[in-house]
């Protein structure tokens, strides 16, 4: 009997794990149409370089030592990742700083009821090598416009992977004037002396509502 009622349940954990991959692979097909808007695709920002490197494999295990803190996001909600393009916050009237608190700038104030929060993780994120002169690229799924978009850099020697985000942490390097609608959008971006880890904030203030989007994106300055 003991050997039966093991049998048993291992035959019925795999069909629970089954099944959590099928719901989890449902709830990203429906999500993700009815949410398009956009994403920074150079350099990258958090949850869409950690869907575009374990999107066809979050379930593998080899994630927790090869890109922890990707892991650590798609344990705490995959749908962050599924739903990258959708990190955005209603009606701030571009008061970003004052409604928008330190520590959670990263998931814009953990919109959508917290789904982002892992964003916002202290951590050893993995970056995407730029120099001092760099473009920033907004996809735009849904062809909103924008009114303007703003990029900040973390100030030199702020160290992300021990250290949340504060406002006083940003420096604002570039506003930019207006997009019309289209499927991307780009800015040049020229800073001066930053050397090593860093991370980049980009602001998309969309033209169709007051809509903004919040993407962090983890660079290393190189020479």
């Amino acid at each position: 009997m003991p050997q039966r009622q093991a049998s048993l349940t291992r035959r019925w954990a795999v069909r629970a794990a089954a099944l959590t991959t099928a719901l989890v692979a449902c709830l990203a097909t429906w999500v993700t149409p009815a949410f398009a808007h956009g994403a920074v695709g150079d350099p990258a920002n958090r949850n869409y370089s950690c869907q575009q490197r374990w999107g066809n494999d979050f379930q593998n295990p080899a994630m927790a030592q090869q890109d922890p803190m990707c892991w650590q996001a798609w344990q705490d909600n995959p749908l962050a990742m599924w739903n990258y393009m959708s990190l955005y916050r209603n009606g701030l009237a571009g008061q970003f700083s004052a409604r928008i608190p330190d520590g959670q700038i990263c998931s814009g104030g953990r919109a959508e009821g917290g789904l982002y929060k892992s964003m916002d993780t202290v951590g050893a994120w993995k970056t995407t090598d730029i120099g001092n002169s760099f473009t920033v690229k907004v996809n735009d799924q849904a062809s909103h416009g924008a009114d303007y978009l703003l990029v900040y850099v973390t100030r030199q020697g702020f160290d992300p992977t021990t250290q949340a985000i504060k406002w006083s942490d940003l420096q604002l390097i570039t506003k930019t004037g207006r997009y019309s609608p289209g499927s991307s959008y780009t800015a040049n971006v020229s800073t001066s002396g930053h050397t090593g880890r860093a991370v980049v904030l980009t602001i998309w203030q969309a033209s169709h509502m007051d809509q903004a989007f919040f993407f962090c994106s983890d660079v290393n300055f190189v020479r």
